[in-house]
């Protein structure tokens, strides 16, 4: 396989499966009746955002596969597989205390991923920083949107 066509398929993979399991996850009336905290973003932010970071991290999970990194790709999964569980977990089963418990480890996982890149990899590092500081907001948001609406 070609550096381009592995680069295809990070892309694929990423921003398809991004794409597709928000899509069979949407919102919908649940969400909509949650109370929200003051600083919740319009929804019609969401799918541009993600889209962007998932470019990213599509991007510097194929830089690590193309140098051969192991341990940077391990938390590249890691990372990937608890991005496509957040969704399924607060919107399609309505768990926002699981969500957050997915999301911290997550948050957990990217910085993990950052600093094992940070002196081998800069440059997937830092494709990872937007991806950081969005998870840190969305982790802040599920967790005031539990208490706003626990019990």
């Amino acid at each position: 396989m070609s550096r381009s066509q592995a680069l295809l398929l990070f892309l694929v993979l990423v921003i398809g499966g991004g794409l597709a399991i928000g899509y069979i996850t949407l919102p919908g009336e649940w969400y909509a009746g949650l109370v929200k905290p003051s600083f919740n973003p319009p929804n019609w932010i969401f799918a541009p955002v993600w889209t962007v970071l998932y470019i990213l991290i599509a991007i510097a999970g194929w830089r690590v596969w193309d140098r051969g990194f192991t341990v940077p790709q391990e938390f590249w999964w890691v990372q990937l597989v608890l991005n496509f569980l957040w969704s399924p977990a607060f919107f399609g089963f309505q768990q926002m205390g699981l969500a957050l418990v997915v999301i911290l480890l997550l948050l957990v996982t990217i910085v993990g991923f950052i600093r094992v890149t940070w002196n081998s990899e800069l440059i997937s590092a830092l494709l990872f920083v937007p991806y950081l500081l969005w998870v840190a907001f969305a982790a802040l948001l599920n967790a005031s949107l539990w208490r706003l609406n626990a019990g």
